[in-house]
């Protein structure tokens, strides 16, 4: 089942399309993020202004490294001890979108450590835009069942696993500047 699952949402990516899929913390709405217009596809569902920035999951230390001009050394030491999902907010990251790029030119990431997530984003070789599912300044949805109706109806795609899984939060978010400084954003 998983096989297959993976098989559809790489094909919606590769249309572009949004998915509606679990995460390692909550469930996201993602698109290719290299995709400059499927990543407006996901301001215009949420109803977000597109300067508030959103994340991005790779599936490994090498495909982040493939993604941001430098990867810090303190970024090495959160991603092995980190005991929960952590996003890291890098500086100058490469070959992205530029509309999931932030003002100061950084963007968030995060290695994913769920399997699906993990398996999807190797098999799509790209990492994919990771936001909660909600409507901007809704709620983020802890479950399957508080995704609301617009959420549902506008993604292209629904991965069918971990339904009744529920989360406890959202991951926690560090920035890390390339001068050395660390900023816990959300613990």
């Amino acid at each position: 089942m998983i096989e297959q699952e993976i098989r559809n949402t790489i094909n919606a990516l590769k249309k572009g399309q949004l998915i509606l899929y679990p995460t390692d913390t909550v469930w996201g709405i993602g698109c290719d993020a290299t995709n400059y217009d499927a990543v407006e596809k996901i301001y215009a569902l949420k109803q977000r202004h597109e300067t508030k920035s959103m994340i991005c999951m790779v599936d490994s230390i090498r495909m982040l490294k493939q993604y941001v001009e430098h990867v810090p050394e303190a970024a090495y030491n959160i991603i092995k001890y980190a005991q929960n999902p952590t996003t890291i907010i890098y500086d100058k990251p490469k070959r992205i979108s530029e509309n999931i790029v932030s003002s100061d030119d950084t963007l968030a990431i995060r290695i994913a450590n769920d399997n699906f997530c993990k398996t999807l984003i190797k098999s799509f070789k790209k990492p994919i835009v990771s936001t909660s599912a909600n409507l901007s300044g809704q709620p983020t949805p802890l479950c399957f069942e508080e995704i609301h109706a617009d959420i549902l109806k506008g993604v292209d795609y629904v991965v069918n696993l971990h339904r009744k899984k529920r989360s406890s939060k959202a991951s926690s978010i560090i920035k890390l500047t390339n001068d050395g400084q660390v900023t816990v954003i959300r613990a």
